[in-house]
């Protein structure tokens, strides 16, 4: 994967999409990846910059400390949920968001499905 020629939303993409029995949707005009019909990460791209949000129910409360962070709206965020939102001239820390996307993919998908998945 070509990481640093790759604009970050496209990476982060691959990413979620990378994980098994994954597809994308466009509910409200962002990117919704799924995994057997359940979302795990909202990722946004616009004007002002780039969007996220995923579901940590381990890493919240220190995922929650970042300047960039804040709780999901809609009330997603008493589920767990954390939104990040970069201006188009920040540079997100890519690794810290794969690591949440895989968390959230682990809080989604079924038991069975997520332990098939090695350690990320």
């Amino acid at each position: 994967m070509k990481k640093n020629r790759q604009k970050p939303y496209e990476c982060l993409r691959e990413v979620a999409l990378g994980f098994p029995e994954t597809r994308e949707d466009f509910p409200w005009g962002e990117c919704a990846v799924k995994v057997r019909g359940k979302t795990f990460l909202f990722l946004r791209e616009s004007e002002d910059g780039l969007g996220l949000s995923v579901k940590l129910p381990q890493s919240r409360e220190f995922a929650l400390e970042y300047p960039f962070t804040e709780p999901t709206r809609y009330g997603l965020g008493k589920s767990g949920w954390v939104t990040a939102r970069f201006a188009r001239k920040d540079k997100p820390p890519l690794d810290v968001l794969e690591a949440w996307i895989a968390e959230s993919y682990r809080a989604v998908a079924p038991k069975k499905l997520s332990a098939t998945l090695t350690s990320q």
